[in-house]
């Protein structure tokens, strides 16, 4: 029998070998660094996504791919050292999105993953750190978004997007804004009217953003003193202040990973948008009370009624603070320059008030339906919602009339009544003829003269249109007759 060679273990020069060749197997970029940032190792995958040849990197300080988000303050060049990367203030990064420069000097979106290494006396030896090309993901993302796009303008599949309800062009134009901005992780900032729906766009956008698994968190700037505001942002320590018999992490905290939401942004304090600037530029922080600094990662979007431009140039609002959150400023446009999308918005929100089974299409009188169309909404979606709300309780069960509207609606419209009504005749009406309600057949009369046309009726009986919805009302007189 002829015996086996004799077998010797692998040697530290096979393990690498080894190691290099699974490496280059990866779908992935993988690159491995040492305890001062400088490249050890770089497959294949690395070099294909970025153009860099393994020569041309190995050894070298891993800033050479100019990590947007890999450093506090990148700005050029940075010597030998860790201190100011991120994976060595976190020590692991999952899911990091972020963006490295090529070879060729353009931009690449990537995901990245990493963990820092230890020997046995806990002492960092280096990392590694995965990078997964997103440019075919983001592709087919912008290929999704331009379908939906196309859908909703030619009225196919639900006239809304993300929980706005709209056709116009103007929403066309926000929901591809938010489309665009969510799969970012850049500041946003939100301007727009009271009611108008700024929190329905921070949430559609985190909701398309990379970080849609995380927190979302919101705080309302305007609901809260200084001192409140800065406990409720930063947390505080025990002890910080009178009443503070505990520690309490705050919304940044919160917020790790995921987005925060700062509604009514320009209605905090000058000493809060100093400690904002600070966090937003640096994201690092202290509690209140401590001196410790806390690091997180976070997007930031804000929102505001108010023109802060405007404020800056007053000296209220800082303009450096406005700078960094107006990176992707967007405009949410008012009720009343959308008015197309009113009758959309009623049936949509009257099957909310109703009940999903109730037919909103006919819940609303052609009447009341005019009326909320030439109202000016100063509150806007919020105040349409509330004026179906007033509407469907008066009605009841039945659909709502003009009279079912809130005062201020029928007072509007009654005042553009007389507004537009012409100049009082040379020979008035008579008392009989202004003060008491013609008899039915003289209505009808009337409405059968003017082909239907309300405006030319009432005029033809000398009164307000208002009025002769009133009188049809209560002569029980439904236009065109039922037969």
């Amino acid at each position: 029998m002829i015996a086996d060679p004799p077998t010797s273990p692998p040697s530290p020069e096979d393990d690498c070998d080894r190691l290099e060749e699974l490496l280059d197997l990866l779908p992935s970029g993988v690159f491995f660094i040492d305890a001062r940032c400088r490249i050890t190792r770089w497959n294949n995958k690395m070099e294909e996504i970025t153009g860099f040849g393994a020569d041309e990197v190995l050894g070298q300080h891993c800033s050479v791919m100019e990590g947007d988000r890999c450093f506090a303050d990148f700005s050029g060049a940075i010597g030998d050292e860790s201190g100011d990367c991120t994976l060595f203030k976190a020590c692991s990064l999952q899911g990091r999105r972020c963006r490295i420069r090529r070879k060729d000097g353009s931009w690449l979106n990537v995901i990245k993953n990493a963990q820092l290494f230890y020997d046995e006396r806990g002492e960092v030896t280096g990392g590694a750190e995965t990078v997964t090309d997103l440019t075919e993901l983001l592709g087919l993302e912008e290929e999704l978004a331009k379908l939906r796009r196309r859908r909703r303008q030619e009225g196919v599949g639900p006239p809304g997007f993300h929980g706005y309800v709209g056709r116009h062009p103007s929403m066309q134009r926000l929901y591809d804004l938010l489309a665009t901005a969510g799969p970012s992780d850049s500041a946003v900032l939100i301007q727009g009217e009271t009611g108008s729906g700024k929190g329905i766009a921070a949430q559609a956008i985190h909701e398309m953003s990379p970080r849609r698994k995380r927190p979302f968190v919101r705080v309302s700037c305007t609901a809260l003193s200084e001192s409140l505001l800065e406990s409720e942002l930063f947390g505080h320590v025990r002890g910080a202040f009178t009443g503070a018999v505990a520690g309490r992490a705050g919304r940044f905290e919160a917020a790790d990973g995921g987005t925060l939401f700062l509604d009514e942004i320009g209605d905090v304090s000058p000493r809060v948008q100093t400690k904002l600037l600070r966090v937003l530029e640096e994201l690092e922080f202290e509690r209140v009370g401590s001196n410790r600094p806390i690091q997180v990662d976070i997007r930031v979007v804000a929102a505001t009624h108010r023109d802060l431009r405007a404020m800056c140039d007053e000296g209220s609002f800082r303009p450096d603070l406005y700078y960094r959150l107006a990176v992707f400023p967007i405009r949410i446009p008012p009720l009343r320059e959308r008015r197309e999308d009113i009758p959309l918005l009623a049936s949509h929100f009257l099957r909310r008030i109703r009940g999903s089974g109730s037919s909103a299409e006919v819940g609303i009188e052609p009447e009341a339906l005019e009326l909320l169309l030439r109202y000016s909404w100063p509150g806007n979606v919020r105040e349409l919602l509330h004026a179906l709300e007033y509407g469907a309780i008066l009605s009841g069960d039945g659909p709502i009339g003009w009279t079912s509207l809130p005062p201020a609606i029928q007072a509007a419209a009654a005042r553009r009544e007389r507004a537009a009504m012409p100049a009082a005749p040379a020979a008035p009406p008579s008392p009989a003829r202004r003060h008491l309600r013609p008899s039915r057949e003289e209505v009808l009369v009337a409405l059968e003269a003017c082909g239907g046309r309300r405006t030319a009726s009432a005029e033809r009986l000398g009164v307000s249109r208002m009025t002769l919805w009133k009188w049809m009302r209560e002569l029980d007189i439904a236009w065109p007759p039922i037969a």
